[in-house]
């Protein structure tokens, strides 16, 4: 058995802070790199070499996201929209980056209650899941589900959870189907930062570690959960390291950088694809928004919410990457105009949409076959 490095203790001399030598470690106690190793790779080249119709179609999606939330707010604010409504903006680039870097048709993915941007990402219809939001039968869950619960087994999309971090467990439910069928396929489980401290995300990470479950755990980190800050309520606030205990390396991403998430998420996939076991990523981003339409979010200034918008904000970004490349901006100006009429078209398709029969409420209470 090796002894452990000076490097691997406090002080220089090889002692440990009680002052006692360390004593020996196990032949496997140096080979903490792997979990650094996606990282590190990662560190190599952060920066996904898009061309320029790729670019341009993130930054539709991203578009299409903001422009669809803001209708989506203002909606709520007429009563079109009950119950409650969490916006997506602000977090553009992390649905989008990752989503585009999946499999549809072969892949699933798994969310919690912020989820229209990950189904728009996802290239659903807008005109269905504004109609889900406002409680229409055209909705893709004919105005059952609302804004918290969308779904579409079709494109592999599983909700849409209200309860804080339910959905991990079923993301590594999603991940096991796709081990057992060996159908190539991986699971994406998005969660808050808000829900990394859920005591049932800690038992998901040490079962898909043990079973080497094709999952890759997506920590979206917009800094304030529901209105605490992660200063205040995570004594480890570097939500990557948290699979380090269950052996599932992890990776930092910013997520306010499309191209960056692309790629980030490309990396894990590999990874993941290869039987490797599952992968912890942490994107770092913000929402414009309170954690919901009723929420105030006194919690933070406008000058903090302000900052970001002008210093980072994905859209500007990626705007900012098509003029460098030579794209010219009044085409980008003629996009924004045919997004918001494309947004304007499916609120008027929901508002003018017939409510549910009273009969749906007795349908797909249970499964009709398996």
């Amino acid at each position: 058995m090796a002894k452990a490095s000076a490097s691997s203790t406090s002080g220089k001399s090889g002692r440990s802070s009680t002052g006692k030598k360390p004593e020996a470690q196990p032949d496997n106690a140096g080979d903490n790199f792997e979990l650094r190793s996606l990282q590190d790779s990662f560190e190599k080249d952060k920066t996904y070499k898009a061309s320029e119709d790729e670019l341009l179609g993130f930054y539709k999606q991203m578009l299409l996201i903001r422009r669809f939330e803001e209708r989506a707010g203002q909606l709520y604010g007429l009563g079109y929209i009950g119950g409650f409504c969490h916006l997506y903006i602000g977090q553009e680039a992390v649905a989008v980056g990752i989503q585009s870097a999946l499999e549809v048709g072969k892949d699933s993915v798994i969310t919690g209650y912020r989820d229209h941007g990950h189904m728009l990402a996802y290239g659903i219809d807008p005109k269905i899941i504004m109609a889900e939001l406002t409680g229409r039968q055209a909705g893709i869950s004919h105005g059952k589900g609302g804004s918290m619960h969308m779904f579409s087994t079709e494109k592999g999309f599983y909700g849409g959870h209200g309860i804080v971090g339910a959905q991990v467990p079923l993301g590594a439910g999603l991940a096991f189907a796709h081990q057992y069928n060996e159908d190539g396929g991986l699971c994406a489980t998005y969660f808050g930062d808000g829900a990394s401290n859920q005591g049932q995300v800690y038992e998901t990470f040490n079962m898909a570690s043990l079973w080497n479950l094709p999952i890759i755990f997506i920590v979206e980190n917009n800094q304030y959960a529901m209105g605490t800050s992660v200063k205040r309520s995570s004594a480890e606030t570097e939500f990557y390291r948290r699979g380090t205990a269950f052996r599932i390396p992890g990776m930092k991403v910013n997520g306010m950088d499309v191209l960056e998430v692309h790629q980030a998420t490309q990396i894990a996939a590999d990874h993941v694809r290869s039987g490797k076991g599952p992968v912890l990523m942490e994107l770092e981003t913000y929402r414009y928004r309170g954690h919901s339409m009723s929420d105030p979010a006194k919690y933070r200034t406008r000058e903090e919410v302000q900052g970001v918008r002008d210093k980072s904000d994905p859209i500007e970004k990626a705007k900012a990457y098509l003029i460098e490349m030579g794209y010219d901006e009044e085409k980008l100006k003629q996009i924004d105009k045919d997004i918001r009429a494309q947004v304007a078209e499916a609120a008027d398709f929901a508002e003018n949409s017939p409510e549910p029969e009273a009969s749906e409420l007795y349908t797909d209470v249970l499964v009709g076959n398996y």
